[in-house]
């Protein structure tokens, strides 16, 4: 049977903020870690009024979850992080004496990578309502502070050739700047993992790890798919027919000269093997396609049109 998020905390459909919020506070009285310690069915119910109470609290995210008409298709849609995002649970936590994380302040979310973590930095998006959970050795332990994301666009050659970048954003309350090495071959959905370069710890603990997500910019010139890359030739119609030479640039900067054979045909892929992208962890290196388009003239001139007609006439 799918979950009901009213159900959870009891409460009728068309119950107000006031009736959720004494319906969570019974609840939570009563299943609080604090009050049923080593107890991971009292835990996980917990969680539970907590996630029905983060929804149906916010008008948003309750008319969003109407829509869904159950807790499952509603976690489909939304991450832990989306649920109880900008919710504060601490004030009704603190009424009864609960610790709701380890600060006076709010609980809140900060960007991390695995999940909805809490500003804790602990993979856990609970562990912070629990502030009275492991006494003070859980205080003062260390741990590790959460990952972080960064969004960074570089070029097609930067990213075939590798390249050298430096990134400055601001993390927590400083500002970092990072040198990167981009590795040659490296494409888009890719991502650069920098160690300690994340949130800082909790009690001097470890900093989380950077996430660089990498996005590859569009090149006016060349497309790639996979390893290869791909470049268009424009040529005449006389060059196609008689056949002639074309210089092809490459992605480092020289050029290739290329011999076409008589009779080319529209569509033709030529192949420059060795001059796509190289290969990451051993894979082999890419090759470079030129494709071919022939140019038909639009206007012809009365001397262009009889040749052509004689030609036509010969079986051209």
């Amino acid at each position: 049977m799918a979950e009901d998020y009213y159900q959870v905390l009891g409460v009728d459909k068309k119950a107000s903020v006031d009736e959720l919020k004494k319906a969570y506070r019974k609840l939570a009285l009563k299943w609080h870690p604090d009050k049923n310690p080593n107890d991971k069915s009292a835990e996980e119910k917990f969680k539970k009024i907590s996630e029905a109470y983060a929804v149906l609290s916010d008008d948003k995210k309750r008319s969003e979850y109407d829509q869904f008409g159950s807790a499952d298709q509603y976690r489909q849609q939304y991450s832990q992080e989306d649920i109880f995002r900008d919710v504060n649970l601490d004030e009704i936590l603190r009424s009864f004496g609960f610790g709701g994380g380890r600060g006076t302040g709010r609980t809140t979310f900060r960007t991390g990578r695995r999940g909805g973590g809490y500003s804790q930095g602990n993979d856990d998006p609970f562990s912070g309502l629990f502030g009275g959970m492991g006494g003070q050795q859980h205080a003062h332990m260390q741990e590790k502070g959460q990952d972080a994301e960064y969004n960074l666009s570089i070029s097609l050659e930067e990213s075939v050739l590798g390249a050298d970048k430096k990134i400055s954003f601001q993390l927590e309350n400083r500002i970092e700047d990072i040198s990167v090495k981009i590795p040659p071959g490296i494409s888009s959905g890719k991502k650069l993992r920098l160690p300690g370069k994340g949130l800082s710890g909790h009690n001097d603990g470890p900093s989380g790890d950077l996430y660089l997500n990498i996005n590859v910019l569009p090149h006016p010139i060349y497309s790639r798919d996979g390893n290869d890359l791909y470049i268009e030739k424009t040529i005449k119609f006389t060059q196609a027919a008689l056949g002639t030479t074309i210089d092809v640039p490459t992605l480092d900067g020289s050029t290739k000269r290329l011999k076409l054979s008589p009779g080319t045909q529209n569509n033709t892929k030529i192949r420059m093997k060795g001059y796509g992208v190289p290969g990451m962890k051993g894979a082999p290196k890419g090759d470079q396609y030129v494709k071919i388009n022939i140019e038909v003239p639009k206007k012809l001139s009365e001397k262009q049109i009889k040749l052509i007609e004689e030609l036509a006439a010969d079986g051209v």
